[in-house]
């Protein structure tokens, strides 16, 4: 693996003001620290602890990429954990320090939760990726929300081209028609999680759309939305069925069975001991990180939460033994994740994290994940904007 890589960024929408910022944590010069490129695409800066909290950058790290469809701007990136790729349109972000520990100060990204945040009004985006001696990997990410910027990657290496395609310009509008349409049928605040631009006249148009995770933030209350699913996983696969939840855990523990226990709980025989999940509720299945889903020291455990917890927010389990299973199994019934289900929809190739284990696939299934990976990157490069979106295996410059 290289020290660094040249990340080349393409503005493909229709704004001749597209800004993109690289953040992430050093794992070479001051290892540990906070990273962010500058505005020229090569300096690299490190800030320092400020004396106190939510004080602005010393350095201006907005990168400019220039009129729609310009040549690509190239960015020296050195290797980073935690990395994103962050775009603005019409607006620069703006990022705040905040005093940290030894290694320097904390950054204050930006916040599409906090209504009070200074860039809750513009239209951004980001892709992650992390940079290391090994690989490079990096994803397009809907888990928190959707912005009206699509994002598509391509990656080059000795293998060939990998790319995911992202949405179209209009992606985000459809999805918002999508999720409209499911409201009506089912009468659930699939709406609310559409988030207005409130700026200019007229009619307000989308800007963003929040994860049903965040939904409170919106005013879209899920509570007890997946309940009567658990209940019906639970009876499924309760003693006196005799029928057995089969995980495939993909990792040393091979293939591991359960079943409902007369304490009520989901018990999956392993050869290092028994694991028992107690039920679910909605909260739990759209984080995927609380309740029985927190993971601890027991990595046979760690390995059965993400399939488990995918299982139930693609609403799988009732209908399928064995898991992982295909995506054609997905968001087949009632209730389901109607906003992972319209995002994979109108990605053009299906593809993008639409919750944190959207990784989870049967051994040999299609990666539906939106992810782009490398032990040997030649050429990487970021489109924002969704114009020319395509499907394929070519590079878009």
């Amino acid at each position: 693996m290289p020290q660094s890589l040249d990340i080349q960024l393409q503005n493909q929408s229709t704004s001749s003001e597209i800004y993109a910022y690289v953040t992430g944590i050093s794992l070479q010069q001051n290892a540990g620290s906070r990273v962010l490129i500058q505005a020229d695409g090569r300096s690299l800066y490190f800030p320092a602890n400020p004396p106190k909290i939510l004080q602005p950058l010393a350095e201006d790290c907005a990168i400019p990429l220039g009129a729609p469809g310009a040549p690509p701007v190239t960015v020296r990136c050195p290797q980073m954990a935690g990395g994103r790729i962050w775009f603005s349109r019409d607006a620069k972000l703006t990022f705040l320090l905040n005093p940290g520990g030894p290694t320097g100060a904390a950054l204050v990204e930006p916040s599409v939760l906090n209504p009070t945040d200074a860039n809750a009004g513009v239209d951004f985006t980001f892709a992650e990726f992390t940079l290391n001696s090994h690989q490079l990997f990096a994803n397009i990410s809907y888990v928190d929300f959707v912005s009206r910027l699509p994002i598509a990657l391509s990656l080059q290496d000795g293998a060939g081209v990998q790319h995911v395609s992202g949405m179209a310009a209009d992606g985000l509008a459809r999805l918002c028609d999508g999720l409209r349409e499911q409201a009506g049928r089912d009468g659930r605040p699939w709406d609310k999680l559409v988030v207005a631009d409130k700026k200019g006249g007229g009619s307000p148009t989308p800007l963003r759309v929040l994860s049903p995770t965040h939904g409170n933030a919106a005013g879209a209350d899920f509570g007890g939305y997946y309940e009567p699913l658990v209940e019906e996983v639970w009876q499924k696969y309760g003693a006196s069925t005799g029928t057995k939840l089969k995980i495939n855990t993909q990792a040393a523990a091979g293939v591991v069975e359960g079943a409902v226990a007369g304490d009520g709980k989901l018990v999956f025989s392993c050869n290092s001991g028994n694991e028992a999940f107690g039920k679910p509720n909605t909260a739990d299945i759209l984080g995927c990180n609380s309740g029985p889903f927190v993971t601890g020291p027991s990595p046979t455990r760690n390995a059965i939460i993400p399939r488990l917890a995918a299982g139930f927010l693609r609403s799988t389990l009732a209908d399928n033994t064995d898991h992982p299973s295909p995506a054609d199994t997905h968001y087949r019934r009632e209730p389901t994740n109607h906003y992972a289900r319209l995002l994979h929809e109108v990605n053009l190739d299906g593809k993008g994290y639409a919750f944190a284990y959207d990784d989870v696939q049967p051994d040999g299934g299609a990666d539906r994940s939106g992810k782009v990976n490398s032990g040997d990157p030649k050429v990487f490069v970021v489109t924002v904007g969704g114009g020319n979106a395509y499907v394929g295996d070519k590079m878009p410059i």
